[in-house]
């Protein structure tokens, strides 16, 4: 009796140890204990799982089967053994699960008509066989297929925003699989970003400016609430329109800021502002719009041509203003087709999505309807106890669940402050661009400098 209470304090013991392990250092106590038991678990279940999803395919098979064969006397079937092809369920091959950070993924040989799609239509069945938090599944090449597993979701919980290192390109949170969420603007270099009231749009936001303000870049704020928004970070803005009527003369001013790099440019015989040598090279700017749709709201038809002229203006901002350094960054709370054709052809000049929790259909569908369908189920499924909590579509070409982190309005004022000094002056940016061109006497000396 005594070596029984022995053994089990013993593995009582041993069951704390693993407990206080997984707790105090998760990754290390994954990569020794909990991945080698899931890769056999996931190998030994495959073909079960392969099934129940609908995974599998029937082939005949050369097989030997019992067949009845006469009745003895004393009653009993005597049966025989024949060699004959059978229908069998044939499973895809499964490589080895190989570890990752929050889970594993495993590579896998499509079978006969199978696509990637097929896969995916069975994610969720498969994350539910497992007991995974989720499995996202993509195709690095024909005929494979790789299945990411999530154990736990990286979400819940988001570290402190770290530094930028890069120009143009600030990390604003972390993607479900668990690598950083970046905005790079030099790869995707117009976004929309929708959102609801109490999504963590305005998160973002923040986000943004505290990563972008120790940057040599100009800011530019669109704050169509009338300043409330923007306004506290006005030391690191150069300009800042808080009406649709500013808004106009703004974008008029990057219009022609825009047409002057372009002719910089083509005197320079550079194709965009980053071939040009650094002595010339133009500042960047990044133009951050907060409430959309409050451009394009007409009240009565004397608002029409005011529209129409910031429709026009805005669209070829984001038509042209890649090649010479100029970015957008459109935030709404609604962004629908009911706006008019302006939102919708800007849309379709904006690559980078971000979907927060919305309140109707319609935006989302409108943020995210052009992509894989998957993802506006997604986003129509973000709880409003998950603030910051977004679908991205990616510049990799796939969409993810992400979080940012919390960025609150102090720390950005705080940023905006800190980083004053180097605020372009706006005045001195668009100084001549509406009526003078640089001449080639001024190029060459500028290129020899």
């Amino acid at each position: 009796m005594t070596d029984i209470l022995w053994a089990l304090l013993g593995l009582l013991c041993l069951l704390v140890c693993l407990w206080v392990w997984r707790r105090t250092h998760y990754r290390s106590f994954w990569l020794l204990i909990g991945y080698p038991l899931t890769a056999l678990s996931v190998r030994a279940t495959w073909r079960k799982v392969a099934l129940g999803c609908g995974l599998t395919k029937k082939r005949q098979r050369w097989w030997f089967t019992l067949t009845p064969g006469a009745v003895a006397s004393t009653g009993l079937v005597k049966v025989r053994r024949r060699f004959q092809r059978v229908a069998v369920d044939t499973k895809p091959w499964m490589w080895l699960p190989k570890p990752t950070r929050y889970g594993w993924r495993v590579t896998l040989r499509t079978l006969e008509g199978q696509i990637p799609e097929d896969y995916a239509q069975a994610a969720e069945r498969l994350a539910h066989s497992w007991r995974v938090h989720a499995i996202r599944v993509s195709s690095p090449r024909p005929g494979r297929v790789v299945l990411a597993a999530t154990m736990r979701d990286p979400l819940v919980r988001v570290d402190q925003i770290p530094a930028s290192s890069e120009l143009l390109k600030v990390t604003v949170g972390r993607l479900e699989t668990g690598k950083p969420w970046v905005l790079d603007f030099r790869t995707v270099p117009h976004w929309i970003n929708a959102g609801a009231t109490q999504s963590g749009k305005s998160n973002l936001a923040n986000a943004l400016i505290v990563g972008l303000a120790p940057q040599p870049v100009a800011l530019v704020g669109f704050d169509l609430k009338g300043g409330v928004e923007f306004t506290p970070y006005g030391p690191r803005l150069s300009a800042l329109a808080t009406c649709r009527a500013e808004s106009v003369s703004l974008l008029d001013d990057l219009v022609a800021l825009m047409v002057d790099r372009m002719g910089l440019c083509r005197q320079a015989g550079a194709r965009n502002i980053w071939q040009l040598p650094p002595a010339i090279r133009p500042v960047p700017v990044v133009a951050l719009v907060d409430e959309l749709a409050e451009l394009y709201l007409m009240a009565d038809k004397s608002e029409k041509d005011e529209i129409a002229k910031t429709s026009t203006a805005l669209l070829r901002v984001a038509q042209l203003g890649r090649a010479f350094g100029i970015y957008l960054f459109c935030c709404g709370q609604r962004i629908g087709s009911d706006l008019g054709p302006g939102v919708t052809a800007l849309r379709a000049q904006c690559s980078g999505r971000i979907c927060h929790r919305v309140n109707d259909p319609e935006t989302a569908t409108m943020t995210l309807g052009d992509l894989d369908p998957a993802a506006l189920v997604s986003a129509r499924s973000i709880a409003a106890e998950t603030p910051g909590v977004a679908i991205v579509a990616s510049q990799d070409g796939q969409w993810y669940r992400a979080r940012s982190f919390y960025v609150s309005e102090h720390a950005a004022e705080h940023a905006a402050r800190m980083y004053a000094d180097l605020t372009p002056s706006w005045a001195e940016l668009i100084e001549g661009t509406h009526d003078a061109e640089i001449n080639d006497a001024d190029l060459d000396e500028l290129l020899n400098a």
